[in-house]
């Protein structure tokens, strides 16, 4: 069969690569378009009156209430004890969560021994254990950092060791195969392939983390968002809660926007 002219390959139409239909693509602008039409349409109902003010105040009617927080400094009266105990908190909990998933997925004896625990403690409604941590830590700051650490613990645990029993066993045997000493195949091998899962349990730990601070502030705390939440709620205030509900739930996008940046910087490698 005679080879193809140089005019029929110069003429052939390119094939389009068809391997990143599963990578995700930046679309910056779709979150925040979300966030500003479901704001607009409650806008409208609230001043077209289809949406009442005893059920559901308008964004507008909120902003204002938060640039009152602002101006007045209540603002960071409330938010930033708040701030604080999320981040002691969360951060405990999530290191130790770290620590102890690592020795269940690297060590037989920690996992025979700590699983069946960790399995007990997981479905334990966390805010019904805060009157327990007032006893144990009393009625400062130390139970609240104590419910939230815990809260954000057990799902760290499973998320860690899922994640290293989810590494790839082939690349561990490669790296036996070149002689790599235990401590270089944990760092190399097993903590990158691990840390995707990490890191997604670290979304879920935040959010529950962000729960349990509301409820531990609803309880024992002058100031704080959660504080801020349950005194306009019992004044049946609907734009001051809905106030303290919008700084949770930016609370709640900052910190998974962070996530997502650190995921960006560490995961890297899968391209």
């Amino acid at each position: 069969m005679p080879d193809a002219s140089p005019d029929r390959a110069a003429g052939a139409r390119p094939v389009p690569f068809r391997g990143g239909g599963f990578k995700p693509r930046p679309t910056g602008y779709a979150g925040p378009l979300a966030f500003v039409l479901l704001l607009a349409l409650l806008e409208l109902g609230a001043r077209a009156g289809v949406i009442s003010p005893l059920t559901m105040p308008a964004p507008s009617a909120v902003l204002q209430t938060l640039a009152e927080l602002w101006t007045s400094g209540r603002l960071l009266d409330h938010l930033v004890p708040s701030l604080a105990r999320l981040a002691v908190g969360a951060t405990l909990g999530a290191l130790a969560g770290i620590a102890v998933g690592l020795a269940i997925g690297l060590f037989s004896l920690a996992r025979a021994g700590l699983v069946p625990l960790v399995a007990a403690l997981f479905p334990i409604p966390k805010i019904a254990l805060l009157p327990l941590f007032v006893i144990w830590f009393g009625i400062g700051e130390g139970s609240k950092y104590a419910l939230i650490a815990f809260g954000t613990f057990t799902p760290m645990v499973v998320a860690t060791y899922g994640g290293v029993d989810a590494v790839d066993r082939a690349l561990i045997r490669m790296g036996q195969s070149f002689d790599l000493a235990w401590w270089s195949i944990v760092t190399k091998i097993i903590l990158p392939g691990a840390l995707p899962a990490i890191l997604s349990g670290l979304r879920v730990a935040s959010a529950i983390a962000i729960i349990l601070l509301v409820a531990a502030e609803m309880l024992a705390a002058e100031h704080g968002v959660g504080a801020y939440v349950l005194e306009a709620g019992s004044l049946y205030d609907l734009e001051r809660l809905f106030a303290g509900v919008t700084l949770l739930s930016l609370m709640g996008v900052v910190v998974n926007a962070l996530i997502g940046r650190a995921e960006r910087v560490l995961l890297r490698w899968r391209g």
